[in-house]
């Protein structure tokens, strides 16, 4: 009788031990992560996004909704499981086009983030986009090419200049 209640208490504790492990411990946030490894700039479907339980302070900053995300793509591959934030997206502006440019200052590469906020000017100090949001930043040594996304008229105007020879950007 007492190896019975022995063997039936033990059992209560295992699973109890094993609820506490599964269920959380305090409040948790949804965050939208990848759901397999995803390419860089490729409108994003339901399918390509999971949402996953994080406890708030594992929640990144800027965390996006399935609603934003999907129908946009990313600046830049991102993993199974990597959380996607609104500086991880292209923009949603769907009048907007992306362009690559060479900086005629390769040094203002290390000064740019995705999401960072520029104007594109050419030689003679004219402004070919005004307020365009950098996309990517690729390269070093003398070869960095940044993209930016602009109107679709500013787009083709930095793409026609940029052939000609490299750009400035200027912070905002």
């Amino acid at each position: 009788m007492i190896l019975h209640l022995r063997r039936l208490l033990a059992l209560l504790l295992a699973l109890a031990a094993a609820l506490l492990t599964v269920l959380p411990d305090g409040p948790v946030v949804d965050v939208l992560v990848a759901a397999r490894d995803l390419p860089p700039d490729v409108a994003l479907t339901a399918a390509d996004v999971r949402e996953v339980a994080m406890p708030p302070p594992l929640a990144p900053s800027g965390a996006v909704s399935r609603d934003e995300a999907v129908g946009r793509g990313l600046t830049a591959a991102a993993r199974a499981g990597e959380p996607l934030t609104d500086a991880r997206l292209t923009p949603a502006d769907p009048d907007a086009s992306s362009v690559a440019v060479r900086l005629a200052d390769g040094g203002v590469a290390g000064l740019l983030r995705p999401g960072s906020r520029v104007d594109v000017v050419a030689t003679g100090a004219h402004v070919l986009a005004a307020n365009a949001s950098v996309v990517a930043v690729h390269g070093g040594k003398g070869e960095e090419v940044v993209v930016v996304s602009a109107t679709r008229p500013a787009a083709r105007r930095v793409a026609a200049e940029s052939l000609a020879g490299p750009v400035a950007l200027v912070l905002r």
